[in-house]
This record gives C-alpha cells, structure tokens and sequence, in this order.
C-alpha cells in the first residue's frame, strides 16, 4: 500500500525558545517540508511510503537524504542534481507576536526540475496513492507541470490521488492560482484544506459537499485550528464523504504546542493512513485529527506518532465525551 509524495525538501533554521529570528547566533536546523513530512509521518503510522524530490549533490543535499533514510522512507525515486537545497527560517510566535516563515529558495534544485526529469509510470509502480500540494505549483512551470503529469498518471492507473491545497501567501504574491490549482484539484480523489486555503487557491467559499459535487472528490477534508492562546491551540476537522453522503466532525482536541509546523501534513498522513484501511468515515476523520494534534507536542516538522499513539488519543478523546 505504498503512498508515493512529491514535493521540495527544506532545511528549516529556528532561533531557540521563543526568540527572534538571528536575536542570538544560534539557529537550530531540522528538515522538513509539507509533502516529505506526510511521507515521514506515514511511516511511523506503518503505511510504506515513497518520496520524490530533487537535491543537490552537496553536503547539505546528502545530510537531507541521510535524514529521509533515518525515517525508513524508500528515497530510491530522489533526483540529484541543481546547485543549493531551499531554506526556510521559522521565527516562533510568542503572547501577541505571531509566528513569522521567510523562505529562501530561490533557485533551489527542486525549483529547477522539469517534467521529463520524473518517470511517473516507474514511480507509481506498485503504489495506492499520490499526495502533492498546492506549494509545489508556486515553485514554478516545472514542478507545477511535473505534479499535474503525476495526477494525470496516477488517475490513469486507478492510484487515489489526494490534493492539499496548502496556501502560502508568500509563495503567491502578486499571482493568482485558481488557474493552476483548479485542474489539480479535479484531478484529486481527496481534497484537504480549510476555508481559507479553498478561497485562495479556489476562488470559492464552499463546503466539503459542494467542492466534492464541485470537482467530482470522494472526499473533503477540513482541518481547522482555534487559536486559544500564545502555546494553546485546539485542533479538530470535519470529513464530507461522498459515497455515504456524509459530514462528519471529530473530537475537538486542545493541545499545549511546541511546535506548531506539521500538524496539518502529520493530520494528512492520518487521514491517508484511514482511508487506506478502509476505516469509516467518522473512524477516518478521528484518527486523522488526533494525528495532527499529537504533532503539536513534537518538536521538529515531522510528526513521529504510531498508530498505537492515535489510536490511544482517539479513544481517551471518545471517552471524554460520555
């Protein structure tokens, strides 16, 4: 049940604690990115999981590589190639300040990959899904043209294609994408993204029914994160299935954050993870929640929950209800 990922692998550079970004000379460095940290997370959730991007042959290329290997993701469809790896800095919000991501990847190798660079047919070899995001379209005409060539394969095999939409304001500025997110998106099966991130990337405000009636999904997915204070966030999501014509709403878990990257890729990976064992919808939509609200307590972007630890959080979540 191998789940194929596409998508740009990052180094992630944060100041410790509650700093501002270069307030000290420290900066701590992990690897990260939507679609690697959804491969990383499956994994840990025991669903086999491949991912394909491009590094450059450099030290940095390698240590991403190293770190890939060190979660058991099969990195045998990583390109080589491009001349630096793409930075991101995450300055931590703390009381009134927000959380602050300034990107740095320009030119990055991954940014530089055209569509004969991927042999789709190859990489879907054997796979039950394909997971992609509405960032690798910002990136550029040859990662936005390789992803839609790898729907387009992935539909015509019968493999599940499922589409975040991940809106990143920065990546669009003074750029429209309904043009090139709209063909994705009625190419995917499952379709992810809260209210906000359908009006940006879709140009509507609609409801897990109508965008699934909309773009002919098997299913939506809402995620929604509450603010409740600087280190406390609730997270829950509602699951519109289209085959029992149904909406269905999780557990509304509130968590202390530490970190707050992740929670929607490693809440992706649940959901992927659900679906692929043909769990209910309602069965579906709490494992995927309690995911992405147990990546919050994790430092890091990846999300390193078993399915032994959703499972546990679903179940005290059930029984807080009676």
């Amino acid at each position: 049940m191998t789940v194929v990922t596409f998508g740009e692998l990052l180094l992630r550079l944060s100041p410790p604690g509650e700093e501002r970004l270069l307030q000290s000379p420290v900066l701590h460095t992990c690897f990260g990115g939507a679609e690697a940290n959804v491969a990383v997370a499956l994994r840990h959730l025991g669903v086999p999981s491949s991912y394909i991007t491009r590094l450059p042959e450099s030290p940095l290329g390698d240590a991403a590589l190293d770190a890939l290997r060190r979660e058991a993701v099969s990195v045998d469809r990583v390109l080589r190639g491009g001349s630096r790896l793409g930075l991101y800095f995450v300055e931590p919000g703390a009381d009134l300040r927000a959380m602050r991501v300034v990107y740095d990847r320009v030119g990055s190798a991954f940014s530089q990959i055209t569509p004969a660079d991927v042999d789709w047919p190859a990489a879907l070899a054997g796979a039950r899904w394909l997971h992609g995001t509405g960032i690798t379209p910002a990136l550029g005409d040859g990662p936005a043209t390789a992803l839609r060539d790898g729907f387009a394969a992935a539909r015509e095999r019968g493999v599940t294609v499922s589409l975040d939409l991940n809106y990143r304001e920065a990546l669009w500025r003074g750029r429209d994408p309904c043009p090139l997110i709209e063909p994705l998106a009625r190419q995917a099966n499952v379709l992810i993204g809260n209210r906000d991130a359908v009006r940006a990337m879709l140009g509507i405000d609609a409801n897990g029914a109508e965008l699934a009636d909309r773009f002919g999904c098997r299913a939506v997915a809402t995620p929604s994160r509450e603010i409740l204070g600087p280190r406390e966030h609730a997270w829950s999501a509602v699951l519109y299935d289209s085959r029992a014509r149904a909406v269905v709403r999780s557990h509304r878990h509130v968590v202390q954050v530490v970190d707050r990257v992740g929670g929607g890729d490693s809440f992706t990976a649940g959901l992927i993870a659900a679906l692929l064992a043909e769990q209910s919808p309602q069965d579906a939509v709490e494992f995927a929640a309690a995911a992405g609200a147990l990546k919050l307590g994790q430092a890091g972007d990846f999300g390193r929950s078993t399915a032994a630890d959703v499972s546990r959080l679903v179940f005290e979540g059930q029984h807080s209800k009676e």
